[in-house]
């Protein structure tokens, strides 16, 4: 009998998926295509990386949003984020469901106005509003949120030279059970800042308080928490209607709706605990139907929302450029995207998937950038199966902040492209190219030549 050559023994983990209240799934299935267009011939006709967008889950969406609130309330208003992503494509698509324009700058204002808004239904936000911002909102009859009272001082001077009276509201920032609280902006419910700016509008008669105004964080999960805010931003509209005989036209809850991302320190994905549209609107809307209106004096309810409308319609497509091994013996993958166009990737875990199926052994890999910085890290740990240089992959849920927040650092942006519902695709921003780059920059005339 021959002997059998020793071989030493391998241990190798069990591939169950990550656990959750359901049992076990696997994150590791190939995206070989969305919305029926292959994820490869999109790479191959614009490029890798590249940013992909659904316009049928934009829309779907949204229109999931807007049934959850207008089923339970009879005025409701949405208004698009611009600074969750301000491609104007994707802005339009919001314009074309129905939704008004809210801005912080006076940059977003402008692609705003660029893109059709009319000044009426753009809701400018922000503490850092110049004068000259200003005079350009009151003169197209937008909506003013002011933030702090020298934004109400710099207002009232401005009515002295202008023939329009500006509609205003204030932003409020309250206790809601949520910490850290963001007191940073707005004037505050509790120690009755609130009530002192609204006195100071009502009695200089300068303009008219049309609303009132908060924004109690990002990526909110409870639900309950916008009740809260709703009771009280409603307990100073009956409080206005009470002293000063005046009725607040809108409430607005401004935004914060968590997406479907995984929160970095999560114990369950983020689709096993986010609420739902109708938790939201369900808290929201209860809570303005009890506070004590009439029917007639009912407010409109104005809704901000950015991330929970965008995000899952969000898709960035790269290619890996290596594969190694640590000092440690972990795996890790070296992409050719990188934290510059991936910065929620610092505070999420998003879900990687590749674009081919393969066999059924995955190990766990730390997915790196191709940035020259060690803080270039798309995922700490993921399991993933083997793959080889070239081989490509999907990051999902990104449509939020990261084509807003993305920096052009060592490497430039790329396409963004739009699939809509017919399944035809559109470059809706094209890649950066270093004469984009040259042609903002200025040389002296005694740097213009050097010998070496």
């Amino acid at each position: 009998m021959t002997k059998l050559r020793y071989e030493r023994p391998i241990i190798t983990s069990l591939n169950g998926g990550v656990s959750n209240k359901f049992g076990t799934r696997s994150l590791h299935e190939p995206v070989s295509h969305i919305d029926g267009v292959s994820v490869k011939e999109i790479i191959a006709q614009y490029g890798s990386p590249v940013f992909i967008l659904s316009e049928r889950k934009i829309r779907q969406t949204y229109r999931d949003a807007k049934r959850a609130f207008t089923s339970r309330y009879p005025k409701v208003q949405f208004a698009w984020s611009y600074k969750t992503n301000y491609i104007n494509a994707i802005c339009n698509i919001f314009h074309q469901e129905g939704s008004w324009a809210e801005v912080v700058s006076i940059f977003e204002y402008k692609k705003a106005i660029a893109n059709g808004v009319p000044g009426k239904n753009i809701i400018f936000n922000g503490p850092d509003k110049t004068e000259e911002d200003l005079r350009t909102a009151i003169e197209n009859d937008s909506l003013i949120h002011i933030d702090h009272l020298d934004e109400l001082y710099q207002i009232i001077e401005l009515t002295g030279s202008l023939k329009k009276r500006p509609k205003v509201a204030i932003r409020v920032n309250m206790d809601t059970g949520i910490y850290p609280m963001w007191d940073r902006f707005g004037f505050n419910y509790e120690n009755g800042q609130a009530w002192d700016a609204i006195n100071k509008i009502i009695l200089t008669d300068k303009m008219d308080l049309v609303g009132l105004h908060c924004h109690i964080g990002t990526f909110m999960l409870s639900p309950n928490a916008y009740a809260v805010a709703a009771n009280k931003l409603s307990d100073l509209a009956l409080g206005l209607k009470l002293h000063h005989k005046k009725n607040i036209e809108y409430i607005d809850l401004g935004g914060g709706f968590a997406s479907k991302n995984t929160l970095k320190g999560s114990f369950l994905p983020g689709s096993d605990i986010i609420p739902g549209f109708d938790e939201y609107a369900e808290a929201i809307c209860t809570t303005l139907l009890n506070a004590g209106f009439t029917k007639d004096d009912l407010p409109m309810l104005i809704l901000e929302s950015g991330r929970a409308l965008i995000d899952e319609a969000g898709f960035l497509a790269g290619s890996v450029i290596a594969n190694k091994r640590l000092s440690d013996g972990r795996r890790a993958l070296v992409m050719d995207m990188g934290v510059n166009l991936l910065f929620t990737s610092f505070w999420y875990d998003h879900r990687i998937s590749p674009v081919e199926a393969s066999g059924h052994h995955t190990e766990n890999a730390v997915i790196y950038g191709p940035l020259c910085m060690n803080i270039d890290v798309l995922r700490e740990n993921v399991t993933l199966p083997p793959l080889k240089k070239g081989d490509q992959v999907v990051v999902h849920t990104v449509g939020a902040y990261n084509m807003t927040q993305w920096m052009q650092f060592i490497s430039m942006r790329p396409n963004v492209v739009l699939i809509d519902p017919e399944g035809k695709t559109h470059v809706i921003r094209r890649k950066e190219t270093v004469d984009d780059l040259n042609k903002m920059e200025e040389m002296p005339s005694h740097l213009k030549s050097f010998k070496i």
